[in-house]
């Protein structure tokens, strides 16, 4: 199971706070942190960064990589911002991830960017049209996509398909399309396609005492259906631990008593 973690967001007062500043050592604390926590890939969200986008971005990727030899996961909706961001990002340790394109055609340029920078990218199976009703929907959009993507010359093997989670405590029915989307995705391809969410966006609106149990419970259910990747917090070890567990019963790892120090 791949852990993107989360915490860098541009929606975070103390890590805005240091992009204004460009004070690194808030960013890198963070990503140092959620890298020994067990993460993956380290996300990379600045928003639209409309202002001097190219210039945060790769002040960002350089900075998080002077101490987390880890790939980044890069954020934005402006293109030149992610860039400057793929051009600055070192893949000594791996490539980086692009999050994200869609079916919207205002996002078709990311899958160039891509190809050109050997980018690995998260496709969101929405359109400029509205949310999918359904896992079908969300499939038909997948396939727009997969098919878009080979011609821009971007592999299979390099797109995770994202089924876009929503908010359980208003649109509850949308927890099981999004579920039901995990599994079909995969019989998209052969191999099959890789898969990724934003596992907090289920929880998001309701009582934050209850977001940790809400975020376990429905990873759970994920990996059950064979989810490849999750945007999460690697700070939450319950969360951490649970994702372990849940791997020993699927197999994906041997059981052995200290399986939740591995």
């Amino acid at each position: 199971m791949i852990i993107i973690g989360e915490k860098i967001s541009v929606i975070a007062k103390k890590v805005r706070e240091a992009m204004n500043a460009r004070d690194p050592k808030p960013i890198q604390e963070l990503a140092d942190a959620q890298w020994k926590a067990g993460a993956h890939f380290i996300d990379v969200n600045i928003g639209p960064a409309e202002e001097k986008g190219e210039d945060l971005m790769k002040w960002m990727v350089e900075s998080i990589q002077q101490v987390v030899h880890a790939p980044l996961c890069l954020d934005t909706t402006n293109a030149s911002a992610l860039e400057a961001g793929l051009e600055a990002h070192n893949n000594e340790w791996g490539r980086a991830l692009i999050n994200s394109t869609s079916n919207d055609p205002e996002r078709f340029p990311i899958l160039e960017l891509a190809a050109k920078h050997n980018a690995e990218i998260i496709a969101l199976t929405v359109g400029k049209g509205g949310l999918p009703a359904d896992a079908e929907e969300r499939c038909g959009i997948a396939a727009e996509i997969m098919a878009r993507a080979g011609e821009y010359g971007v592999p299979m093997e390099d797109i995770y398909l994202d089924p876009l989670i929503l908010q359980v405590c208003t649109t509850q029915d949308q927890a099981m399309h999004s579920l039901k989307a995990i599994q079909m995705f995969q019989e998209l391809n052969d191999p099959p396609m890789k898969t990724v969410v934003g596992l907090s966006n289920i929880s998001n609106g309701v009582p934050k005492e209850m977001r940790s149990l809400i975020d376990k419970t429905y990873l759970t259910l994920l990996m059950y259906e064979g989810l490849t990747a999750a945007i999460a917090n690697p700070l939450d070890k319950d969360l951490m631990d649970v994702m372990k567990t849940t791997e020993v019963f699927l197999n994906k790892t041997l059981y052995a008593h200290s399986y939740l120090d591995m």
